[in-house]
């Protein structure tokens, strides 16, 4: 069992962070962030399924599968690298090179990762002029962690941090993480930079089997807005400095850990579907009764990805036809005459349909309920114990707003 406990990604032992304001987009900002780790780390990463990849991806997927260990993460918010040709991949080993000049570490130990407007090329003696400047200033703090959180950040309101302690071979580990996203947020990886830390001992292969399993059921069941990214990034660092007995085989203390990496994956994902660009909601849908998980995934993303009853979240409508619809529209097969749709949140739990038949209910208790920070719709279909959970936002005039003006 794990424990919540305050920090990000220097929560962990030997972990550290520094963050500058390079002038790349932003003024009078905070627009870069560093990762550092005091000894070499096991590395495991997932990365957009968008065919239009950014250079950072393509570096840091070569980086991640060479076997090679990683030491430090610089990262750049305001231009992406993106559709940037042989520049961009320059770029990137450029980044690397300074990166282990500052830190005296290799080269092929860092990684590199940038968020922002596509088709720009970075300003390289910014970036590289952010890295010498963050180097000196790297440290373990759990507020060095917080302030690397905020410098990553684009159309984010708020920055996004979680930890967990966990004991694996009766020694006290750490995990934590933080992570941007925004808006170009849909399932298989979104509009997102993730980036997680922990003192584990662990196999590289186990590291890597444990994020690829578990971005399924995090990641990958977000949505804010249906456009899949260029950049998705997860990166896993794991330095081995809690000194527990090393994860090579798929034992109890694997299985703890993969529990307490879900919970920082699946906070961390929740934070950026309710931060959603314009969004004034979090809006959770779950799937139950269904016949297979693949039923219940597609069915909860079909709701959460329509833009009618986001609108609908947004306007505190209790319009469950919006729903059935999306619903039905899935590819998934179900009996829409067997499916009970409940609303919920913390003003209460609404029956809104039974047996696909509209119930008769307070419209002011609809609307009370779906006016809460945080609200979820449940469907039960009826037809099995499989179920799973899909995290999207409302839709509202400021995300057209902010869409629309996006690289001025």
């Amino acid at each position: 069992m794990y424990e919540v406990i305050q920090g990000g990604v220097t929560a962990a032992k030997g972990f550290m962070a520094a963050f500058t304001a390079a002038g790349i987009k932003y003024k009078n900002r905070p627009d870069m962030a560093m990762i550092y780790s005091q000894v070499p780390c096991e590395s495991a990463g997932t990365f957009t399924t968008n065919l239009v990849k950014a250079a950072p991806v393509k570096w840091d997927k070569a980086q991640v599968t060479s076997g090679a260990k990683a030491q430090a993460v610089i990262v750049n918010a305001g231009i992406a690298n993106a559709c940037t040709g042989k520049e961009g991949m320059d770029y990137c080993a450029q980044t690397a090179k300074a990166a282990a000049e500052a830190l005296n570490i290799k080269e092929d130990s860092v990684l590199v990762a940038s968020t922002g407007v596509i088709g720009m090329q970075l300003p390289m003696e910014r970036i590289e002029a952010g890295i010498r400047a963050m180097a000196p200033e790297l440290g373990d703090s759990l507020e060095s962690g917080t302030e690397a959180s905020k410098a990553i950040m684009t159309t984010d309101t708020k920055n996004k941090e979680v930890a967990v302690k966990v004991v694996l071979g009766g020694v006290p580990v750490t995990i934590g993480g933080m992570c941007k996203g925004s808006g170009m947020i849909h399932p298989n990886m979104c509009t997102m930079l993730s980036f997680v830390t922990t003192d584990a001992a662990i196999s590289k292969e186990l590291l890597q089997e444990a994020l690829s399993e578990d971005i399924k059921d995090t990641y990958n069941m977000i949505s804010v807005d249906g456009d899949t990214s260029t950049n998705d990034t997860v990166l896993l660092l794991a330095n081995g400095l809690a000194g527990n007995p090393e994860i090579t085989e798929k034992n109890e203390d694997y299985k703890a850990f993969c529990e307490a990496l879900n919970y920082i994956n699946e906070t961390l994902a929740k934070k950026m579907a309710g931060d959603g660009e314009g969004c004034t909601a979090l809006f959770e849908v779950k799937v139950v009764g269904a016949e297979s998980k693949e039923q219940a995934v597609t069915l909860s993303k079909s709701i959460i990805t329509s833009s009618l009853t986001k609108a609908a979240i947004f306007g505190h409508d209790a319009n469950w036809g919006r729903i059935l619809c999306a619903m039905g529209y899935s590819g998934a097969q179900f009996d829409p005459e067997q499916v009970d749709l409940y609303f919920e949140s913390s003003a209460g739990t609404l029956k809104i349909i039974e047996n696909g038949v509209a119930l008769p209910y307070s419209e002011e208790q609809a609307t009370e309920i779906l006016s809460q920070p945080e609200v979820t719709a449940i469907a039960d279909i009826k037809m099995g114990d499989a179920s799973a959970t899909a995290w999207g936002c409302d839709l509202t005039f400021d995300y057209v707003k902010i869409n629309a003006d996006y690289r001025s």
